[in-house]
């Protein structure tokens, strides 16, 4: 079983970048799939952004194409969120997720499809 641990989160102004880091520990990464979720308050929880087990492939939700950035770094067994541009909509806890992986270059989206889940970080974004 792998446990995650996500950290980077707190308070940021509009306009500005933050970087999330989720550590694993109990497993390696390298056979797994992984994603980034977020819940704001009162809404459900939304995928983010997902990067396959080899790597090559990474999708992630309109609303931050071209701001957020997934990236994995299986000798360090991490998985990290570049966030650029952030606007107070981004505002929520977010949660990095792991599900295991036959194929390699395959993401996924929806939160069931991931068994593994951190407790979450959360990202405030001021105006």
């Amino acid at each position: 079983q792998v446990h995650l641990v996500e950290s980077g989160g707190g308070l940021v102004q509009a306009g500005g970048s933050l970087r999330l880091s989720c550590a694993a520990s109990g497993r390696s990464l390298s056979t797994y799939a992984l994603g980034w979720f977020r819940q704001a308050p009162g809404k459900e929880r939304e995928f983010v952004t997902a990067i396959s087990r080899n790597g090559l492939t990474t999708d992630c939700a309109d609303s931050v194409k071209d701001r957020f950035t997934i990236s994995r770094d299986n000798a360090k067994n991490t998985v990290s969120l570049q966030m650029t541009s952030l606007n107070p909509e981004d505002t929520a806890v977010y949660y990095c997720a792991a599900r295991p992986a036959l194929l390699y270059s395959g993401t996924y989206f929806a939160s069931s499809e991931y068994p593994y889940w951190g407790q979450g970080t959360q990202v405030t974004v001021s105006s």
